[in-house]
């Protein structure tokens, strides 16, 4: 089949994009108002953009039906200018399904899902207490694009646990044990999840040199 964008509606654009590209990483996302009230909230619009500054980046759409509303993550990443990036991994995968879910306001996401927070290092928001690793950010700049607030952070701080870290590696590192910590990725909008447990598969970089050997 093929999908000209112009003639296809904005639902089933996002239905197609989510599937084709994934797995995508879970941006699980604590954040405060300017009174101190804890939201938690997960995004797969997600992923690093670059190192050098470590920046990542997180799409957040307004909310439905309300084309200049935007979500209590945008907003209070707007108004407060810190966040933290929470790593959704295996164990906690449903309790970050719980943080999805659109309760009332005036309840917070983290008791209905039974978690606990942890102070960050360096920004005010706190990480979520059960977590194996988070990232701390700071506001870089906000792009509001259609119905899209897309937020770029400057990381500033970064949490793991000591467990999934490789201090040293062949003259390199520090390096993640991705293969202990179990990250999981969002597939598509039917509530498809991928595992990484078991799932990885090495293939080491070639140089040119090997490369060209390999030819002959």
């Amino acid at each position: 089949m093929q999908f000209e964008m112009e003639k296809t509606p904005q639902r089933q654009i996002y239905n197609l994009l989510i599937g084709l590209v994934a797995p995508r990483p879970i941006a699980w996302v604590t954040s405060m108002d300017e009174e101190g009230k804890l939201n938690a909230a997960p995004f797969s619009a997600y992923n690093y953009l670059c190192t050098d500054p470590p920046i990542v980046g997180i799409g957040v759409t307004n909310r439905p039906n309300a084309k200049w509303v935007p979500k209590d993550t945008a907003r209070n990443i707007r108004r407060t200018g810190e966040f933290v990036v929470n790593v959704v991994t295996e164990d906690l995968l449903e309790k970050m399904n719980i943080c999805a879910t659109d309760f009332p306001a005036g309840m917070n996401e983290l008791e209905m899902a039974g978690l606990t927070t942890a102070p960050s290092s360096v920004v005010k928001v706190p990480r979520i207490a059960e977590v194996h690793a988070a990232l701390e950010c700071r506001e870089f700049t906000t792009m509001e694009i259609g119905r899209s607030r897309i937020i770029l952070g400057r990381v500033v701080a970064m949490y793991v646990e000591d467990r999934f870290v490789v201090p040293e590696h062949d003259g390199a590192g520090p390096y993640i044990k991705a293969e202990e910590l179990h990250a999981v990725g969002r597939m598509n909008g039917l509530g498809n999840y991928a595992r990484t447990r078991g799932a990885f598969v090495t293939v080491p970089r070639i140089s040119y040199e090997e490369w060209e050997k390999g030819k002959r």
